[in-house]
This record gives C-alpha cells, sequence and structure tokens, in this order.
C-alpha cells in the first residue's frame, strides 16, 4: 500500500520586544541570574493586572501580513486552562477564536538553487495568534530535582499554525527557514531554534495515497533545529509505515518527543483536545480593534514592511545578476544581503572608472561578487570560527580587490590572500598588493622565461600534450605558477604554453 505523509506546524516565535507582553520587565531575562527579570505581574501574585504590549501587537500584526494573513478587524485574548509548574497563574493569556491573521500562505521554493517564479510550494496559514510564554523547568543532572526559572515567563510570541499542506519533511525544513529568515527581515525576533526564540511541535499521520480522510496525528515536541525537524518527521514515517504495513495504523492521537541522541521519537502522553483547556475571554483585556483611527492600521503597518527574502532573492538575480546558486545564502541574512548590494554598486563604479570598462565586465559584476561573497567571504569567517559582522573588509574595500581580480592585475590566489587580510585588518587592497609585491605578472616577456624552464624540467608532460593529451598542460601551467609564487596570469601562461609546445 503506498502512503501519503500528512503534516502540519505548529510554530512558537519569541518576539524580541524590549519588555515582556503583560508588563514592564525586561524581555529575553534568560540571559540574567534565574528568577530577577520577574515582578508580581509575570509570576501570577493575587490582585495583579496585565497591561498590553502594544509594540509585541504590531510585530505580530508586521509578521501577519508578511505571510499573507487577512487581518481581524476585532481580536480578543482569552485564558487558556491547565496546571503545570511553570505556569504560575494557572492559565495562559492566550487567543484562541479571534487571532490577530488567519488564511494567509507562505510560497517556498521546492528545491535549493531554484528560481524564485519555478518549483514552489505554497504551504496555508490557518491563524496567526500572539500569547505569553510560560517559565523554564531546569532539571538536575541525577533527575532528582526539578527547578523553575521564571525570567521566561511572560516572554511576548506568536504562534504560527500551517495547514496539514506539507507532503515531505524536507518542505517542513525549508519553511521553517524561510520563516527564521522573514522575522529576521522585519525585525520582530532573531529566531534562533537552537537558542529557543523558535519552538517547533510537528504534526504528522498518514493515510492511503489518494485518500481525503485524516488520521489520528502524532504531535512531535523537543525539536529545536530545522534539520531536527526533518530528522524527526522522516524517523515517524518510518515507525508509522511499519504500524501500517501491520495493520495497526494509530487510533489515538499522541504526543510524542524528540531525542536527538537516539535520533527517534519517544511516546510521551495521549493528545489533549481544546476543551480540555477551557478557554474564556480574558477578562483583565479589553478586545482589540484594528482600522483607521485605532492604535493599530493594519494598512498603515503594510506600508513600513521591508523588502521580504523571497522579493529579494527574485531581485538579487534578475537585476544584480548574482547566481541563483549563492542568491540564498546571501539573502538569508539582511545584514549580508545589504553588504552584498552595496559592493555591487561600488564594484560597478569602480569597474567604470578603469580603462578596461565593458558592458560584459559590468555584467560579471553580480555573479562575481556573490560568488565570492557566499563562498570566499564566508569561508574566511567558518575557517576562522567568526560570523560575518566580525568581518572588517568593508563593502568599498571588497568592491576594489574584485575590480583588480576581474581586471586581471590579481589572480584568484592572490585575491584570496588579499581578502583574508581585509577581513582580519580592514586594510584597503591596493596598500596590500603594494606591501605583498604579489601584483599578477601578464608581461609575456617576462613569464617566457619560466614557461621554457617549465617545459625543459617536465618532458614527459610534453610527450603527453603533444601525443593529443591536452590536458597536460594544466601541470604545466601549475608549475609555472609555482615558479612565479603564483603572480603569473594564468590565462597568459596557457596561451604562451600552448603556442610554445606546438611549436616543438
Amino acid at each position: 500500500m503506498e502512503l501519503e505523509p500528512i503534516i502540519g506546524l505548529e510554530i512558537h516565535v519569541q518576539m524580541k520586544t524590549r519588555t515582556k507582553m503583560f508588563c514592564g520587565c525586561i524581555n529575553h531575562g534568560e540571559h540574567e541570574n534565574p528568577n530577577t527579570a520577574i515582578c508580581p505581574i509575570c509570576t501570577g501574585h493575587p490582585g495583579t493586572l496585565p497591561v498590553l504590549n502594544m509594540v509585541a501587537v504590531t510585530y505580530g500584526v508586521r509578521t501577519a501580513l508578511a505571510l499573507n494573513c487577512r487581518i481581524l478587524e476585532h481580536v480578543k485574548f482569552d485564558r487558556k486552562n491547565y496546571f503545570y509548574p511553570d505556569l504560575p497563574k494557572g492559565y495562559q493569556i492566550s487567543m484562541y477564536d479571534l487571532p490577530v491573521g488567519v488564511e494567509g500562505y507562505l510560497d517556498i521554493p521546492a528545491t535549493s538553487g531554484a528560481k524564485e517564479s519555478d518549483h514552489r510550494t505554497r504551504i496555508g496559514i490557518t491563524r496567526l495568534h500572539l500569547e505569553e510564554d510560560a517559565a523554564k523547568l531546569l532539571h538536575s543532572p541525577d533527575e532528582q530535582w526539578s527547578f523553575v526559572d521564571y525570567n521566561r515567563a511572560g516572554t511576548p510570541l506568536m504562534e504560527i499554525v500551517t495547514q496539514p499542506d506539507f507532503r515531505a519533511p524536507t518542505d517542513a525544513r525549508r519553511f521553517l527557514q524561510e520563516l527564521q529568515t522573514i522575522c529576521r527581515y522585519l525585525g520582530v525576533s532573531d529566531a534562533d531554534m537552537e537558542k529557543g526564540h523558535m519552538r517547533c511541535d510537528a504534526n504528522i499521520s498518514l493515510r492511503p495515497a489518494g485518500s481525503t480522510a485524516f488520521w489520528p496525528k502524532t504531535e512531535i515536541k523537543n525539536v529545536n533545529s530545522t534539520k531536527a525537524v526533518e530528522r524527526a518527521l522522516e524517523f515517524e514515517i518510518r515507525r508509522q509505515t511499519k504500524l501500517w504495513q501491520t495493520n495497526t495504523p494509530p487510533s489515538t492521537s499522541t504526543t510524542r518527543g524528540w531525542d536527538d541522541g537516539k535520533q527517534a521519537t519517544v511516546d510521551q502522553r495521549e493528545k489533549e483536545g481544546e476543551g480540555d483547556y477551557r478557554y474564556f475571554p480574558e477578562p483583565d483585556l479589553p478586545p482589540l480593534h484594528f482600522g483607521p483611527l485605532q492604535p493599530i492600521d493594519p494598512e498603515v503597518v503594510r506600508r513600513t514592511l521591508p523588502e521580504l527574502p523571497a522579493a529579494k532573492r527574485h531581485r538579487f538575480v534578475e537585476e544584480l545578476g548574482v547566481s541563483a546558486t549563492d542568491v540564498g545564502t546571501i539573502t538569508n541574512d539582511p545584514a549580508l544581503a545589504d553588504f552584498t548590494e552595496q559592493v555591487i554598486s561600488e564594484l560597478h563604479a569602480w569597474i567604470r572608472s578603469t580603462p578596461d570598462a565593458s558592458d560584459d565586465l559590468l555584467a560579471k559584476a553580480g555573479r562575481t561578487a556573490g560568488g565570492w561573497i557566499a563562498s570566499k567571504l564566508l569561508g574566511i569567517g567558518n575557517d576562522r570560527g567568526t560570523s560575518f559582522g566580525e568581518s572588517k573588509a568593508t563593502a568599498e574595500n571588497v568592491a576594489e580587490l574584485l575590480t583588480l581580480f576581474l581586471t586581471h592585475r590579481i589572480n584568484s590566489t592572490i585575491a584570496q590572500q588579499l581578502l583574508e587580510q581585509m577581513v582580519v585588518t580592514g586594510a584597503d587592497p591596493s596598500q596590500l598588493l603594494e606591501e605583498m609585491h604579489v601584483e599578477q605578472v601578464s608581461d609575456t616577456d617576462t613569464l617566457t622565461t619560466a614557461v621554457e624552464a617549465a617545459i625543459t624540467a617536465h618532458p614527459g608532460p610534453v610527450a603527453d600534450y603533444r601525443s593529443g593529451k591536452s590536458n597536460a598542460v594544466q601541470f604545466l601551467v601549475g608549475q609555472v605558477m609555482k615558479a612565479t609564487k603564483g603572480t603569473a596570469n594564468p590565462g597568459v601562461v596557457r596561451t604562451l604554453l600552448e603556442e610554445r609546445l606546438r611549436s616543438i
């Protein structure tokens, strides 16, 4: 029997507001000593009243608009009742039947490097609502004691619930990565799953291919990275497939935790239903109204949205000439995307100021800059264990370096050596070039001596080339480059070698 996975996601995103959702305590208090970023409101003392953080509400509206949601005119908060040690009030202030946004969607490229207009998968967004976070439980190594840190209690959250539109774990991973990038572009969250800024529960069931029925689902919790979500879903597909093959498919909805060490899900409990939470309207917060003459007008908020990742990727490829292979890496970080755009702009100006300026050279600018930034610049940071933000190389200096490379004053090897120095010191490439005495040599008279020496010293590759093995010339090019300490222009060297070998 062919089975089809049915997957939906529930994602909690911590918003990086200055204060918590319903009080004036500092947000992101998990960085403080335990139980220091707290007050009577966020620890649920009797007689205290919540005061709504309107910045958090605005962040929720911004995100809902970016996810193509319909913003409701009237929304309200509700009490979600349950008992757990991390919930001091005995209930969570959340939203139930009137959330901020509904009926949205997010398009994701089906494959890495695909054009924005091709191979897209549309994932429906059921709702986006706001709520407060619970406290954090800490367990002793011997599991004899559990401690509660209330610093996180009251942190503003957005919960984003998707439609069950995923049919492959890899699409779930790509959706989460796209959502992370959107949150960073909007400035509403760092969305780092490893740090708990974004948490995901994945719901999955199987059904016979072609069926439209829904079977009891399994909710996977405790997943702390996009790759872990993908692996957890792959494991569940294998586990549930075996159940179907033995005629014992899941008969009830359950909750399972992801054990990253075992790379497996483990049974936790039967899943609660909405009725178990006894939702009712929050009596201490009035309903919210969105629109003209209200504190938040969604159309005004819409006009403040930045260029979103999908639009930026499309523009970088179609207008700036960045390759589809590199554009995803570059635009994942808004700061890196801005840096790249500045480099390309500066590179055009540098090229136009050179005697070698041409339309062909200008056409290479975007692809060259994108490739060097995505591979070489970020690669240097990876090797050094540093982030892009720690690089001292300026956009203007990187553009100047790439101009030297494109106009053949330096080769790729030398350019990378200069870039490594620029990342560490912020030095000007022309100054480094002068200090290192490594400007590329293209003078044929100078290179002819090294070419003749390589031919004389290596009769074997010379004989191979003359017998029809044209690739043998590359070995001789390498010998000339070695002899000139990488300063020779490899294109000129190859031409000289081929001319000389044909004349022997």
